[in-house]
């Protein structure tokens, strides 16, 4: 009889959203109040309210993987004084002066600064609803990104790090090749094969598929 047989089944909602489709993911469990949002595009308030609506749910935390503008600028018209708001501390300035990331960014848009509540880096664990998450620090692609490992249900969420059959991009400021090269092979590649790759665009991959297959990186 483990704690894991006392747990309810965790829910999860992928959503599409923003001008450049960046994946946030909510998370809750069944039965339960609380909700954990991982990235936040711009303009996805209606989106991630409707669904909290639906299932009676609340906001408690923001899970933040990078900085760069398509996964926290819609941060701040989701978040409240009770939201706890997660981030890694390299990516600082892109989360409390985003307005330097104007010229990466689609023409027109205003950036709101994020407050980061709780700072983490590599070693540190968060509690999913009882599931203890793995946080690895994993630069290369933004200084500051996290990677958050959910060993119970096998899936990682990974930001812009590795995506199906590509890498993220290494060639904005604060981004180095060889750089998130290590990063994906000495964190990601590391997981259990079996682990589901819940990436920040496009479609989920698995650790072992992208281990075989990707053309970008091999494994060492």
């Amino acid at each position: 009889f483990s704690l894991s047989d006392q747990m309810n089944s965790l829910q999860m909602v992928k959503m599409e959203l923003g001008p450049i489709g960046t994946n946030a993911y909510l998370l809750w469990e069944d039965g339960g109040k609380d909700a954990v949002l991982i990235d936040a595009p711009p303009d996805s308030k209606d989106t991630v309210e409707s669904y909290l609506a639906k299932e009676s749910l609340r906001l408690s935390e923001l899970w933040l993987t990078h900085g760069h503008w398509d996964h926290m600028a819609g941060a701040a018209e989701l978040l409240n004084d009770e939201i706890s708001v997660i981030g890694h501390r390299a990516d600082k300035m892109l989360f409390e002066q985003p307005d330097v990331m104007s010229t990466f960014a689609m023409p027109g848009m205003n950036f709101e600064p994020v407050s980061i509540t709780k700072w983490v880096d590599e070693g540190d664990a968060l509690n999913l609803f009882g599931r203890k998450v793995s946080v690895y620090h994993c630069p290369g692609h933004c200084p500051g990104n996290l990677i958050f490992w959910v060993e119970d249900e096998k899936i990682c969420f990974v930001g812009d790090v590795i995506f199906e059959g590509s890498v993220g991009r290494a060639d904005l400021p604060g981004g180095d090749f060889e750089t998130l090269t290590h990063s994906i092979q000495t964190k990601v590649y590391n997981l259990p094969e079996d682990t589901e790759i819940c990436p920040g665009h496009g479609e989920n991959t698995t650790v072992g598929s992208e281990r075989r297959s990707n053309p970008f990186v091999r494994p060492l």
